[in-house]
């Protein structure tokens, strides 16, 4: 990715896009733009629907009119919803039990119908969990509100105000917490970076899991911070989250 130059914009001021567009040479866009809180998208639905759905048929609109047609898209796990079977491949059922999987997954049916109408070409990456921080300690994990397990986590060990609240013990998992697969940063970005000189080498759209194939429950992951800080976990149980499954684990076999 020698001689790339990176352009940020708002996905939802249309005049905006096109003067990017217009004062640029853009061979390709990677679409990040979203809204991304499960509990949150269940209260608030149209701020998901909104930001998440509108400003990409947005972008997308941008792009057709001034003929750029690359395109990387951020999807999500929760495209899946409730999986009848683990790992999940990528042809799994989508059927998503809460407003920010359905407004993820509408875009995957928009660039769908864009593909076939308009010759987009397009990746879409299903994040499982994002987590991690810079190996060099250069930029890390920092979300306003703080709703990530890891961090939370951490946080428990050394701040005698906190506990982390763990949402469901009652799920069918061997603790009786959710079990989630963990994916790290560093790789979520190479395998944009791959996704991008896919597009440029002439590929054609797919879809693809970002996951490690392996999940982690709550519990385990406590016990693995307890262990690794030498350092105790404050936890304390809530009640399950509406809309959280009991297991997202993704197949990562698929290859490019």
């Amino acid at each position: 990715m020698n001689n790339c130059e990176f352009i940020l914009g708002d996905t939802g001021d249309r005049e905006l896009l096109n003067l990017i567009f217009k004062n640029y040479k853009i061979d390709a866009v990677m679409h990040f733009a979203e809204f991304a809180y499960v509990g949150e998208s269940v209260t608030e639905p149209f701020k998901y629907y909104d930001n998440n759905f509108c400003r990409a048929l947005t972008l997308l609109e941008a792009m057709r009119e001034n003929k750029v047609n690359k395109f990387i898209f951020s999807s999500t796990c929760a495209t899946y919803g409730q999986p009848k079977e683990i790992p999940i491949v990528e042809s799994a059922e989508q059927k998503p039990i809460n407003p920010y999987g359905k407004s993820k997954l509408m875009v995957e049916q928009m660039l769908e119908d864009y593909s076939e109408a308009y010759g987009l070409n397009y990746v879409a990456l299903r994040y499982f969990n994002a987590a991690g921080a810079d190996p060099k300690g250069r930029i890390g994990e920092k979300h306003n509100p703080e709703t990530y397990l890891i961090p939370l986590a951490i946080k428990a060990t050394y701040d005698d105000t906190f506990k982390l609240k763990v949402f469901g013990n009652d799920y069918d998992t061997p603790d009786g917490t959710c079990i989630r697969d963990y994916i790290h940063v560093c790789d979520l970005a190479s395998a944009h970076k791959f996704a991008f000189e896919y597009l440029l080498s002439g590929g054609k759209s797919k879809k693809y899991n970002l996951g490690n194939g392996s999940g982690y429950s709550v519990h385990e992951v406590i016990n693995s911070i307890n262990k690794i800080s030498n350092k105790t976990v404050k936890f304390i149980d809530a009640p399950r989250r509406e809309g959280d499954p009991a297991k997202l684990i993704g197949s990562s076999k698929k290859k490019i």
